[in-house]
């Protein structure tokens, strides 16, 4: 399998999930159950996880590995200030918190902290591009994906971004699905919210080992949920209590939604339909989830790894987030980051 088709295998996998797991967003994995029972078509479009996506892919065609916070603090004010018109509408609480500071005339790391939101998952949903722009080199990557998260995020906003692009560059590699764990927590602080967060899941599974994916449970009974049949079931709560943040009224959290994603992509042990319905199934940022574990496993598996019927509903970007990038289809991005790594 070469670059291009895991390159392309990776975004489109990305916007596939995010388009799927968009109507699930903010609800409860029993209440997915109880409307969708198995989320597996894809009713709309993506959101703003896909078209950042595209916003970050265009930071790297540009500056390659000598992109600076500087330059990502640039094209917020060239490309997505000017032509916003009105709301922002779909962004997350750091995008919106770093548009206003900017704004204010505020520079990196500072415009990520101000704005008391640096935790998002807002830089971990964009990450891929910078493990496609790496194959094989996820320390890279992260080094990468880091210099867009001081303009947005901190603390473990960053460290979620740099989970994901050194699982995706591992991915990009061939990596087997455990190995693309590994590569997430080697280029992140072992003591840190997100890499415990991911320890859990990892435990919460191992639970399981050599079930995940064949439609079983660990005791062997079929029913209760597993990647094999996309419902999250009693697994789906376990991880949930393994790393889900009680009492608090967002879900944009990057520790959590890193975490659950890559439980995904392991139960669903890299198959892109398995993972990314898994994934969505679990709720909470559940475009985010499914954007990412989609990502991770279209890397593992390229192109033809995502299903036919869900490539074709992917079309160019609305850019009603970003209207920079209206027009602009994953698949052309993809080729052009596989030609210009």
């Amino acid at each position: 399998m070469n670059h291009r088709d895991r390159a392309r295998g990776c975004l489109l996998g990305l916007a596939a999930g995010d388009a799927l797991g968009a109507p699930a967003e903010n609800m409860t994995p029993e209440q997915i159950t109880a409307r969708w029972g198995r989320l597996t078509e894809i009713e709309g479009g993506g959101t703003d996880d896909t078209e950042y996506t595209i916003f970050a892919a265009s930071l790297l065609l540009r500056h390659g590995h000598a992109l600076t916070p500087a330059d990502v603090a640039a094209a917020y004010r060239s490309e997505i200030i000017p032509l916003m018109t009105g709301p922002m509408r779909g962004a997350g609480f750091s995008e919106l918190g770093t548009v206003q500071a900017l704004r204010r005339g505020l520079e990196p790391p500072l415009t990520g902290r101000v704005h008391a939101h640096g935790w998002s998952d807002g830089l971990a949903m964009r990450a891929a591009p910078y493990g496609i722009f790496c194959p094989g080199d996820p320390a890279e990557a992260a080094r990468l994906v880091e210099q867009d998260g001081l303009v947005s995020g901190d603390g473990e906003g960053i460290l979620g971004g740099r989970a994901v692009a050194g699982a995706v560059a591992a991915a990009m590699a061939g990596a087997r699905p455990g190995e693309v764990a590994d590569a997430a927590l080697a280029v992140i602080p072992a003591d840190s919210w997100t890499a415990r967060a991911i320890a859990r899941v990892r435990e919460v599974l191992g639970d399981i080992s050599g079930t995940a994916g064949q439609g079983t449970t660990g005791n062997g009974t079929t029913g209760q949920g597993t990647a094999g049949d996309g419902i999250p079931g009693d697994l789906g709560r376990r991880l949930h209590d393994a790393v889900v943040v009680r009492h608090y009224p967002w879900t944009d959290v990057a520790p959590e939604a890193v975490a659950l994603a890559l439980a995904a992509f392991l139960a669903g042990e890299g198959d892109v339909e398995a993972s990314v319905t898994f994934g969505v199934g679990l709720g909470r940022d559940a475009d985010t989830i499914g954007a990412i574990a989609g990502a991770m496993a279209g890397a593992f598996q390229g192109e033809a790894g995502v299903p036919r019927r869900w490539a074709e509903r992917i079309g160019p970007a609305t850019g009603k987030c970003l209207p920079a990038v209206k027009g602009r289809h994953v698949l052309d991005v993809a080729d052009e980051l596989a030609k210009g790594r």
